[in-house]
């Protein structure tokens, strides 16, 4: 390669080398949003979008944050929820009852707020922000019904009532839920062979009713033919 051309390629090699080596810049991927820390003025007071931004290198750090709908599960299978083992909830029916819950929340952060959020709460907000109040309002909601009802067709309504109160709780720390599911509720041994000797009283007592009626209707149908029998009779000996 001729010298003079030797001097450029050269800088330009350097160019790139501190390009890549100290990363002026963040690619920020679809569904995602960035807050930017700096060094001279701290959180910035908004975040960056989707798409090539250019940094300051050093002075500007960027921190990642998914935007899109995530899951948080709480189980008591040891390899479904978010903490390995068993992460069931346990409440207190209205009527002094103990349930164990497992259940999902769809939620995902405000995506106009991202930067309050890094700047008030951080990246783990998972774990200092929505896991407590999850439990929290969960155990809340319970309590607000009988164990009758729990057990019953009312899981619609008991879901409705952790969203609500979810929802105004994890908004202030700029998070939004989607959903809150239910996905299985426990009852106590006691209660569950209860439920289970009444059913089978309940089942017992079906069948004496069918056995009841079924024999009416066998007498009822021995009358109509004994009546039956006896008009022809009567009818016989009138002919004769």
């Amino acid at each position: 390669m001729p010298k003079p051309l030797l001097r450029p390629v050269a800088i330009v090699g350097v160019v790139v080398v501190l390009f890549l080596l100290f990363r002026p810049y963040v690619i920020v991927p679809a569904g995602h949003r960035a807050a930017v820390f700096s060094l001279t003025e701290g959180v910035w007071h908004t975040q960056l979008g989707e798409g090539f931004h250019f940094l300051v290198p050093v002075v500007h750090r960027p921190y990642l944050y998914e935007v899109r709908t995530q899951t948080y599960s709480m189980c008591q299978v040891h390899w479904e929820g978010e903490v390995k083992g068993d992460d069931g909830l346990t409440a207190l029916t209205k009527d002094g009852q103990t349930v164990s819950i497992d259940l999902s929340v769809r939620f995902r952060p405000d995506a106009e707020n991202v930067w309050r959020l890094h700047k008030e709460v951080g990246p783990d907000y998972t774990e200092k922000i929505l896991r407590p109040e999850v439990r929290s309002h969960t155990r809340v909601a319970i309590a607000e019904f009988p164990v009758t009802e729990v057990y019953s067709a009312h899981r619609q309504a008991i879901e409705d009532r952790i969203e609500a109160r979810l929802r105004a709780a994890v908004q202030r720390a700029y998070l939004k839920i989607d959903d809150v599911l239910l996905r299985d509720i426990r009852f106590s041994p006691a209660f569950a062979n209860a439920i289970e000797g009444k059913q089978i009283a309940q089942q017992q007592a079906q069948r004496m009713q069918y056995v009841l009626e079924k024999s009416e209707k066998e007498k009822e149908q021995k009358i109509i033919e004994a009546e039956g029998e006896a008009q022809a009779i009567e009818l016989k000996g009138q002919a004769v």
